[in-house]
């Protein structure tokens, strides 16, 4: 009985046109896409100078600024009040003003004062925007006294060196470059896994509802379980099919490969597919329409991406968010996700993520089975 189910299913799923392009646009678009447009990496800040010493050293601030690939210029502001302008137009977050007589104190007195103002409405960028002028500024000073002679050793924060000539030399692990695209592939591999496994199987019921053929299906002796099964299968299918092609899309892409192979990424997705399809089926057997659940399913999803630390780090999150997270699969599978990719990790390691999730497939699963019934 099962076979011929599948063979339903799967004969329904290759004559829906929109569907057989969905499965294979829809991961590329993701994986290529999605990392670049979720990037919180901060760049193109607006900068605004003013110069009152005209020197070279104001100069060669302003030029060392300007070159780091993290602003761009808003203009020469004359004054301070000018500066301002530019940012209430928009045009500028940070205001950088370089005192008269800048490079008289620094070659007179081995230090001078600066002003960094910034745009805070956006507290990120603002906060960030002032942090790297800040290093920039730090990286200046260390040239200026390098110049000088005055130290033998810069460490790598722009620092002078202490006394006993301590260097620091870090050593950045599992993502050496600090690309923010490799830290947003794996959790986008998540999404776009809740997104196939998790809608396609509860709408595929209620538009079967909507449709009234559904109402055959209840007649016949077919088993509560044989039938949630069959609906879940092809979509497995389609989901594993999903993330290969994602796989793919990173290696080609990005040059981003898992570090702790793929047995270890396709067992976790087993799990999570198997966890999403239930919740699904779960939504399809109290949603009366295609619209409710598709509504149904939004909240939840964006919920769950919302709490399970895929955008906003979980230890920056308050407590009772943190607490909530724990009710997410999203959770689990981004976390070990990551660090199958970027770490290497092993089952062993993450053994509790993987209980955890096999705990919410259990549920789900069992929920979709006995929240089914069968009307004549």
């Amino acid at each position: 009985m099962l076979l011929y189910l599948l063979e339903k299913e799967m004969k329904q799923f290759t004559r829906n046109a929109f569907l057989s392009r969905f499965v294979f646009v829809f991961p590329l678009v993701m994986t290529l896409v999605f990392p670049m447009a979720a990037n919180f990496e901060i760049k193109n800040i607006g900068l605004a100078i003013v110069d009152n010493d005209h020197s070279e050293y104001s100069r060669r601030l302003s030029q060392k600024a300007l070159s780091s690939g993290y602003f761009t210029s808003a203009g020469l502001a004359q004054s301070y009040e000018d500066a301002l302008t530019h940012v209430e137009r928009g045009l500028a977050d940070i205001v950088l003003e370089i005192p008269p007589e800048f490079e008289r104190d620094l070659e007179r007195d081995g230090y001078a004062r600066v002003m960094v103002s910034a745009n805070t409405v956006n507290g990120t960028r603002g906060g960030l925007g002032s942090m790297y002028i800040s290093g920039i500024i730090g990286e200046f000073n260390a040239d200026i006294l390098r110049e000088s002679g005055k130290i033998d050793f810069i460490d790598m924060t722009g620092k002078p060196s202490g006394p006993a000539g301590i260097r620091f030399s870090p050593l950045f692990r599992y993502n050496p470059l600090m690309r923010y695209t490799v830290y947003m592939i794996p959790a986008i591999m998540v999404m776009l896994l809740a997104m196939v496994s998790g809608f396609l199987p509860a709408l595929n019921i209620v538009s079967e509802k909507e449709r009234g053929t559904i109402e055959q299906m209840n007649v016949t002796p077919v088993r509560r379980g044989t039938f949630i099964l069959a609906k879940l299968i092809p979509y497995w299918i389609v989901g594993f099919l999903a993330l290969t092609l994602s796989f793919v899309a990173a290696c080609v892409a990005y040059g981003l490969s898992s570090a702790g192979g793929y047995w270890t990424v396709y067992l976790f997705a087993s799990i999570f597919v198997l966890a999403m399809s239930g919740f699904g089926l779960v939504i399809s057997n109290y949603a009366k329409t295609m619209a409710q659940a598709m509504f149904m399913m939004f909240f939840f999803i964006i919920t769950f991406v919302l709490i399970s630390g895929l955008y906003t780090p979980l230890n920056g999150m308050p407590a009772w968010a943190r607490a909530i997270s724990y009710a997410s699969p999203l959770r689990y599978m981004i976390e070990s996700l990551r660090a199958i990719f970027l770490k290497g990790s092993g089952l062993y390691e993450l053994r509790d993520r993987f209980l955890a999730l096999a705990g919410f497939a259990f549920f789900f699963n069992g929920w979709a089975i006995l929240s089914y019934r069968k009307r004549s």
